[in-house]
């Protein structure tokens, strides 16, 4: 599997949310079970490449430690971080397209950021940022944002809105759902199909494979564990004729324990199990 990592996309800041961190935890994860990764180191991206999608003062306040991050503080740990957490995405992007293969860019936190604000968790929007290098790339015409986060991707339409854009496809979960009984008689499954339809004709696909729709996650609450897996096997076998970079985005369950792996277990375990299906499906 290909994950693409650095020890910079960490930033341990004080937050219900462990999005900052969970890339360390996931990759170490993923080794201690035995998983066969490539390891891929990649470049930051530039301040000018978070402002394609983000208003100038909006980008320059957050390195500044003038605006919030998406945690509601001014972190220059996180600041920090961010270039690597989108450089991350895009760089799994990029190597997909090329390879004509499937990547992991183990990081969470970019659907909610609009073009002049951070929220809930996201700062700057990464999904974003790599559309729009692909487009300037020339690497895709065409780009498919399947977001499966438990909540609304309201950043993402924000700036699709904002820039005009005609050339993103966007499906996300949260539009539609908002706890367990709105997910029944098979409405979820009927809304991922459709979704994953709209996204086959893309010329690459940026997938978020969120752990918090899990019925015991606090901030989400509505599919099984096998629920859970049967959609993403059901996202990478049927795109599997497309590059895809997928990410962690969301997951807020804990359990007692004495380390912070241990107490993010449940996030863990669900994670998992979106890397072996990635894994079965990968072509490279």
């Amino acid at each position: 599997m290909h994950v693409f990592y650095r020890p910079e996309q960490v930033a341990d800041t004080q937050s219900i949310s462990r999005s900052a961190i969970k890339p360390k935890l996931v990759v170490e994860d993923w080794q201690a079970q035995g998983f066969a990764l490539t390891i891929h180191g990649f470049e930051p991206v530039r301040r000018d490449d978070f402002k394609l999608v983000h208003s100038d003062d909006f980008v320059d306040g957050v390195f500044n430690g003038t605006r919030f991050n998406g945690f509601n503080n001014a972190d220059p740990a996180v600041a920090h971080s961010l270039p690597y957490t989108t450089g991350s995405m895009v760089a799994a992007a990029r190597f997909a397209i090329e390879h004509k293969t499937i990547a992991c860019s183990p990081t969470s936190g970019f659907h909610h950021a609009g073009p002049r604000a951070a929220l809930g968790f996201c700062t700057f929007n990464g999904l974003m940022v790599t559309a729009m290098l692909l487009k300037q790339w020339g690497l895709a015409q065409r780009v498919a944002i399947l977001d499966c986060d438990a909540h609304y991707g309201n950043g993402t339409d924000e700036i699709i809105e904002a820039l005009g854009i005609d050339w993103i496809v966007h499906r996300t979960q949260g539009e539609h759902f908002y706890d367990r009984a709105t997910t029944l008689g098979g409405a979820y499954e009927q809304w991922l199909d459709a979704a994953i339809g709209d996204c086959a004709q893309a010329d690459v696909v940026l997938y978020q494979a969120g752990a918090d729709p899990h019925l015991n996650d606090p901030y989400g609450g509505m599919l099984s564990t096998e629920q859970l897996r049967a959609r993403d096997e059901n996202v990478f076998s049927r795109l599997s004729h497309l590059p895809i970079a997928w990410n962690l985005a969301g997951g807020y369950q804990t359990v007692p324990g004495a380390t912070e792996a241990q107490r993010l277990e449940p996030v863990l375990a669900l994670h998992r199990t979106t890397a072996m299906c990635a894994a079965r499906h990968q072509r490279a």
